[in-house]
């Protein structure tokens, strides 16, 4: 059966200081163009991209892949399979692989002593220890072969579809790769699942064994909205950097992959960063509850009329300037019949901007209707009848 629809169409009221869109487009200059691989700049909050570069190329992630040994570890707390104060035993393995006398980030763990699970999560984080991440996910899965089966279940979760993780660390390995979409989507869902996790990465220092470290993230020191995420490199992938921050109100998330140093993969960052912000805007439109119908016509019930809203938030990301233009289409069954149900959906919302699809999501009655008495309906049924004859 064909749903039939009523069409309503209605400006979104904003600013009148807002200008039209295709002067707000005209206003905006192109990406910047980045000493890097791979890059892109994606809203936190609705996962908009502003900008990207080779954003799906497949590249190695170096210790970015750090991020997802944290962000399982997150699960793991969260959903009461591992504490916080739960204290690993630092494995033979994890300190010749990651330890002190490597080449790489240490957290400078001593072999067969017990370090707390929340320590370790800082340790990867702040200080990007593979001695730490190893720790992890031995006491996660056992081994670290299997914690990256974990991983890469937890990445097909993400829709992160052109990862593969070999190790917890990102130590150079044979297949690991990922692209700057991808490490964008892992950001994104560390920033809102684990809030809590999340403020370990704005902390600049850890120290461990009576030795104090930095964080590699520059930006902690030279921008004050920016509060994390991770740094990231080896030969192959260069020097890499997922940053976030957030102002007035809007987060934006950057991946910078393949830069050639470590000013660089900074000075890059904060490029993209400065573009987002000046450039876009994050907004709420509509907030759950919102009436967005009001007196929808209901048939065979115990009341005549209905009002429709919308059971989410609809927070879009534009281009500064553009909000003026962005239109609201109201699609309504084109015949309601009690019993009506809260929360039951009787049409969508959808909202483009200039002819371009920005959300399409259902309106849904606000209250229950019950269905009227046998000579109500009766009547209503007379009514529609003769209504579709002359129609």
């Amino acid at each position: 059966m064909i749903k039939k629809w009523t069409l309503y169409s209605a400006l979104i009221a904003f600013s009148l200081l807002a200008v039209s869109a295709a002067q707000a487009q005209k206003l905006i200059p192109a990406a910047p163009n980045l000493a890097a691989k791979a890059w892109i700049l994606v809203d936190a909050q609705t996962g908009h991209v502003l900008v990207e570069s080779n954003a799906d190329e497949q590249l190695p992630p170096a210790s970015l892949a750090k991020m997802m040994t944290t962000y399982i570890a997150s699960n793991e707390i969260e959903a009461e399979r591992l504490e916080e104060t739960s204290q690993v035993l630092i494995s033979d393995n994890a300190w010749e692989l990651g330890g002190a006398k490597t080449d790489g980030s240490t957290m400078f763990l001593s072999p067969r002593t017990r370090v707390s699970v929340l320590d370790l999560m800082h340790g990867v984080i702040i200080q990007s220890g593979n001695d730490a991440a190893i720790s992890l996910a031995e006491h996660i899965s056992g081994s670290e072969a299997a914690f990256a089966d974990t991983m890469n279940r937890q990445a097909q979760l993400l829709g992160m579809t052109n990862t593969i993780y070999m190790n917890a660390t990102g130590l150079p390995a044979e297949g690991m790769v990922s692209t700057a979409r991808d490490l964008s989507l892992i950001a994104r869902s560390i920033i809102l699942d684990h809030p809590k996790y999340y403020s370990i990465y704005a902390k600049k220092y850890f120290k461990h064994n009576n030795i104090n470290q930095p964080n590699r993230n520059r930006l902690l020191w030279r921008d004050t909205s920016v509060d994390g995420l991770k740094t990231g490199h080896t030969n192959a992938a260069g020097y890499c950097l997922v940053a976030s921050a957030k102002r007035n109100g809007m987060r934006l998330i950057s991946v910078i992959l393949g830069a050639s140093d470590d000013a660089s993969r900074a000075r890059e960052s904060q490029k993209l960063l400065s573009y987002g912000f000046r450039h876009f805007d994050t907004k709420t439109i509509y907030a759950a509850g919102d009436l967005i119908k009001a007196n929808t016509k209901v048939w065979y019930g115990t009341e005549e009329f209905l009002n429709l809203t919308i059971a989410d938030d609809v927070t879009l990301t534009f281009p500064r300037g553009a909000q003026k233009n962005l239109a609201a289409n109201i699609l309504v069954d084109e015949q309601v019949e009690a019993p009506v149900y809260a929360g039951q959906e009787l049409g969508r919302l959808q909202v483009t901007l200039e002819g371009e699809m920005l959300v399409d999501l259902p309106l849904v009655a606000e209250k229950d209707i019950a269905e009227a008495g046998f000579m109500a309906r009766f009547f209503d049924w007379i009514v529609l009848f003769f209504t579709k004859i002359i129609s």
